[in-house]
């Protein structure tokens, strides 16, 4: 699921670019319609199903909600500003951000060594974002690569409050008060700048639309049964993804600047989780205690309800 995920999304940031590079539709619009067309999906199902959206845990579905929101409106609007294959590559450094916030939030080890491939994504970030050896200052520095490097960030804190998030709730309620408050947002952004797509942009609109909401489906789904850590993991298949789309099917340039600090990130990436661990993971995603943990979590949440209920039907009796 997480590979089919980084699959959409990064097909889906080739039609944004093809939208915002040949038309006036802003990249905040498109993010607009991921969320609004997430929102109707998810509002049907829950409407057919009869479903409670009552969330076992407020916080962090709140939490998911904003970190996501604005993660995602950063990364469409690198997209919009610099290339498909640098803003990919530096959102996909949020795997970093997720090992370093694991041990606060999810309660997960880590190690001091997490901090020197820390160190190694950044020199990478350094070669992508800085188009030449002349320095930081007068480089000329995209202002989309530092809202791609943003949405790596908080993207980070995004992954981490989902997997608690997780041991609470169903995806479904996730979802639904994701794809709520991001259409909110979204739409407050994009009113003064709406403009009505038509023909082929259109259809990309639609394109790139489902492809995101398919990807948020499979990641949220996917983060189930794989912990934090590993899941960042198999999600660094995009760097891949991203350079043979932007390349083959945008003709974007791929200098040697941007390879060197794509591999710097992919490397530190591995390197905290293992090749070995990861490949083994990768084919065998699931996750046993966390599993456990995630299961022990709800049935002890069914359980009080179950009990609560039963207290107000004793009072109305």
């Amino acid at each position: 699921m997480l590979l089919g995920a980084e699959f959409s999304f990064a097909l889906a940031t080739v039609f944004v670019k093809l939208i915002t590079s040949s038309s006036k539709v802003p990249a905040i619009e498109l993010s607009f319609f991921r969320f609004a067309a997430g929102f109707v999906l998810v509002a049907v199902y829950v409407a057919a199903t009869g479903k409670t959206l009552v969330p076992a845990n407020k916080k962090f579905v709140v939490l998911r909600s904003l970190f996501n929101t604005f993660a995602v409106i950063f990364f469409f609007m690198g997209i919009q500003f610099s290339t498909v294959t640098k803003v990919n590559i530096l959102n996909m450094t949020y795997p970093l951000f997720v090992f370093l916030l694991a041990p606060f939030i999810n309660r997960e080890k880590t190690t001091p060594a997490y901090y020197l491939y820390l160190l190694l994504t950044m020199v990478g970030v350094y070669f992508v974002v800085v188009p030449d050896a002349s320095g930081i200052i007068g480089s000329g520095i995209n202002p989309g690569d530092m809202l791609g490097l943003a949405s790596g960030i908080v993207a980070g804190f995004a992954i981490t409050t989902l997997r608690e998030a997780r041991k609470y709730d169903e995806s479904y309620i996730i979802l639904f008060y994701l794809m709520a408050f991001g259409t909110v947002v979204n739409l407050t952004f994009a009113a003064p700048f709406f403009v009505v797509p038509r023909g082929t942009v259109l259809a990309y609109c639609i394109a790139a639309t489902a492809l995101s909401v398919l990807g948020q489906l499979f990641i949220t789904a996917g983060y189930r049964y794989i912990n934090a850590a590993d899941g960042a993991l198999v999600s660094t298949s995009r760097i891949l993804f991203a350079i043979l789309m932007g390349a083959i099917i945008l003709s974007e340039a791929v200098t040697v600047r941007i390879i060197s600090g794509g591999v710097m990130i992919l490397v530190s990436l591995v390197s905290v989780g293992g090749v070995a661990g990861m490949a083994r993971r990768a084919i065998f995603p699931i996750d046993q205690k966390f599993a456990a943990e995630t299961q022990s979590t709800r049935i002890k949440i069914k359980d009080e309800r179950n009990v609560s209920s039963g207290d107000r039907e004793i009072k109305m009796g």
